[in-house]
């Protein structure tokens, strides 16, 4: 043991240490970006299949990305005042340099010594108390050739409790993906000292899976409701197990193994029973970009730090500095990674089939949601699933949100603006199909929480949809049109927006130009004024589809609106009390098991649920309690060190 002037301590690799937050390296099928992981200059070099770092001399390494800094802010928040710690493995001479990053401050220097590895070295961090957020990162310069391993962020302090997960997955037909998935997870858990805390269920909503059960994954067939139903059956089968948390997570499984890991740990040292892990994701084609880290439900889900350069270290920093306080009102995960305390649901998820029940899930049930930094997957990009039926799906959420939460009940008169939002991205760019799509879904929400009892399947509305979609379908071309872009001056954009892109022009049909756009010039009308007819290609420049100015469908679907409109006006007061009143009917462990078994018999409508009525919307919550209704810690011998 050494000890240096700084007030730091350096032990050999045979202490007691606890991996808190385990190295995570770039990864084929995730990411191989390196600059969202470290920053390597001079003469390093590191290995995609096996991780790690080979120095020659004067080779540097800085681990400050997203992936492998520490947030000391929200661990000192969360768990507590544990003495944190860097362990290193590997050999060679270093110059180590262990940063505290804190916002509006200059960064202090906690360590920066020269230090001979040989095998392993923890650092002990003293003197690491701070008030807010803070942010741990470090930087090596190699004095002679040398190779790290591995490294990780530590404690001394053993787990307060040692959590029982529970992986969901939900699968419809996607025998690869969900076998990948399967077989990546089983090679993971065969070699993590959390074994005996991890099982994964495959919840096979299509039946097709050809998974053998064993010890560590379970494969349940189930009856086709879709996400909603999949991840129902999933938490009932968890609680079944007595497990403490459960993880919704998607079936292709694109998220490091190790963020697994990190969000065990956390949930291992959390002081709040309440404590829920969402993951970030970030999309397919940048994947150095953030899509979302959490969201907020507000008349539309509205993702924080859209477009995040997970490259840039200051953009980092202020998204980690800034996620250190509270979360704000609506705050919610996506189901892509979203880990949740099995005993502090009171609300299942409402059967919409898919879309809004993740968001439903986090403002009813009484959690604490929190990010982690490097907990997030990759998902394919949005932009190109647009389609009529999201446009339904998202509609019909929305709105139900409004209606049946008390704590998102808004005016009749505040919610025409959540109208108006979709009306103008479907109109000014043509897109009747996905207006008619709209129009269908205030409709459906119109007849009640029965009318989603009664279609959970939905399948008939998928149908329906199917059969009303006509220009916005995607045709596969060998070659895509060569882009044509137009983008008219502010003068003329400013009139063609009085006149609803020409809608409410006479014999508009017959003039403007032919443009064609990339999928992602859906959202950027700047690009759409003053066209006659649009032709859209997808990202992978392989299908398109194209639609066209049509008065006669505008003016169908327009005046459909206001009528929808006037008539949710007239009839809002009942409709909030039968959704309040409905709502827990159609949430209940009650609802889903009756529905999953008369689904699997095949037998007709789904059982009315009588229970308490809602409580008013101006009830305050006390802990513990579910935002819509009134309403042990267990030791074991594995030690989870970084040292097996």
């Amino acid at each position: 043991m050494e000890t240096f002037k700084t007030g730091q301590t350096i032990r050999s690799g045979d202490a007691a240490d606890y991996m808190i937050q385990p190295a995570i390296w770039p990864e084929r099928g995730i990411s191989t970006e390196t600059r969202p992981y470290f920053k390597m200059s001079g003469p390093v070099g590191t290995s995609l299949s096996k991780g790690g770092f080979t120095f020659a001399r004067g080779g540097v390494v800085l681990i400050d990305g997203y992936f492998n800094l520490f947030n000391l802010g929200k661990w000192r928040k969360l768990c507590g005042p544990d003495p944190i710690g860097l362990w290193l493995k590997g050999n060679g001479q270093f110059q180590l340099t262990v940063w505290l990053a804190v916002p509006d401050c200059s960064y202090q220097r906690l360590f920066d010594e020269c230090v001979i590895l040989d095998r392993e070295m923890s650092l002990s961090l003293e003197g690491t108390q701070i008030q807010g957020a803070g942010i741990l990162y470090f930087e090596l310069t190699a004095l002679s050739e040398g190779h790290i391993e591995d490294f990780g962020w530590s404690t001394t302090t053993a787990p307060r409790q040692y959590p029982d997960l529970v992986l969901s997955v939900t699968t419809f037909k996607r025998e690869e993906a969900v076998t990948s998935t399967v077989n990546r997870f089983r090679e993971f858990r065969a070699n993590s000292s959390l074994r005996d805390h991890l099982r994964m269920l495959v919840i096979d909503n299509g039946r097709s899976v050809s998974i053998d059960s064993d010890a560590g994954v379970t494969v349940v067939s189930n009856v086709n409701l879709g996400g909603a139903g999949g991840f129902s059956r999933g938490l009932i089968e968890a609680r079944k197990t007595k497990a403490t948390h459960c993880l919704f997570m998607d079936d292709d499984a694109s998220v490091h193994m190790h963020a697994i890991t990190r969000t065990w740990m956390f949930l291992a040292y959390a002081r709040d029973p309440r404590t829920t892990v969402a993951g970030a994701m970030f999309n397919s084609d940048h994947r150095w970009k953030l899509w979302e880290n959490g969201a907020v439900f507000d008349r539309g889900c509205k993702p924080l730090y859209f477009g995040c350069d997970l490259r840039e270290r200051e953009d980092v920093f202020k998204m980690e500095f800034e996620t250190t306080a509270p979360a704000p009102p609506g705050f919610y995960g996506g189901w892509w990674f979203f880990v949740f305390p099995v005993d502090r649901v009171r609300h299942m998820p409402f059967p919409f089939f898919v879309r809004g029940d993740d968001v439903s899930f986090s403002l009813v049930n009484d959690l604490r949601i929190v990010t982690l930094p490097g907990v997030a997957s990759v998902q394919e990009s949005f932009v190109d699933k647009a389609s009529p039926q999201t446009w339904y799906l998202d509609m019909r959420s929305h709105l139900v949100h409004h209606l049946s939460l008390p704590q998102k009940s808004i005016t009749w008169g505040k919610l025409q603006r959540m109208f108006f939002d979709f009306y103008l991205r479907t109109v000014l760019r043509y897109h009747y199909d996905s207006l008619s799509a709209v129009n269908l879904a205030i409709e459906d929400v119109m007849r009640g929480p029965q009318f989603f009892a009664e279609n959970a399947d939905m399948a008939q509305r998928r149908k329906d949809l199917k059969e009303m979609t006509k220009s916005e379908v995607w045709m596969p071309v060998d070659f895509p049109p060569r882009f044509r872009h137009g983008e008219a001056s502010r003068p003329l954009r400013a009139l063609l927006l009085m006149t609803l892109n020409g809608h409410l022009l006479p014999f508009s049909n017959f003039f403007g130009s032919n443009l064609v756009l990339k999928a992602w010039a859906r959202e950027d009308f700047r690009q759409v004024y003053g066209a006659k007819r649009i032709t859209y290609v997808n990202g992978s420049c392989n299908a398109v589809y194209t639609v066209q100015r049509s008065r006669r469908r505008f003016w169908s679907e327009s005046l459909r609106l206001v009528r929808n409109s006037l008539r949710l006006r007239r009839e809002y007061r009942r409709l909030q009390d039968e959704w309040q009143d409905g709502y827990p009917k159609l949430t209940s462990d009650e609802f889903w098991r009756l529905k999953l078994s008369l689904a699997d018999e095949g037998r007709g409508r789904a059982p009315n649920i009588l229970i308490e009525p809602m409580p008013p919307a101006d009830q305050s919550m006390s802990p513990g309690s579910s935002p819509i209704s009134t309403p042990g810690k267990t030791l074991l011998s594995s030690s989870l060190r970084s040292n097996p």
